[in-house]
């Protein structure tokens, strides 16, 4: 008896959840060219608390609105140099968090970028999709709404 669960579609654009980080709602552009997942963040700030090092941010979640913003507080990862699409360098914090999409939640690596001017406040990389996703590019939005 095969007892594998089976695999989630997604669409090129999803809305997820970060529940650990009081995220509700925010809509990913799913990204298999990137390999780590990607979020938009400002006011980032290291310090040294419970755990080891931690990371305070602050996001707009919601695309072209600046008045909704949700603070964050997250256990550092790492810190790795990453390249844009644009050939672009940066030394980024890296956090794990679970994800929500649909009814199945995983975890998954974030690096903390500013992506205030990009159409996408997250991109979802593919090494969360390895989490038994699949990704159907003419579609979006397959997972639902996380806010019902």
């Amino acid at each position: 008896m095969n007892t594998r669960r089976p695999r989630t579609v997604l669409g090129w654009r999803e809305w997820l959840s970060l529940p650990e980080l009081g995220i509700d709602a925010i809509k990913a552009k799913v990204d298999t060219g990137a390999r780590t997942s990607a979020l938009h963040a400002f006011r980032v700030e290291a310090y040294r608390g419970r755990g080891g090092t931690r990371v305070r941010f602050a996001i707009h979640p919601l695309q072209k609105r600046n008045d909704v913003e949700v603070e964050c507080d997250a256990r550092v990862e790492d810190r790795r140099w990453v390249s844009d699409s644009g050939g672009h360098r940066e030394r980024r914090y890296v956090i794990c968090t679970p994800a929500r999409l649909g009814d199945r939640e995983v975890p998954i690596e974030i690096t903390l970028t500013d992506r205030d001017t990009m159409n996408f406040r997250m991109l979802l990389g593919r090494t969360a999709l390895r989490n038994g996703f699949l990704v159907d590019p003419r579609r979006s939005y397959l997972a639902g709404d996380p806010r019902g």
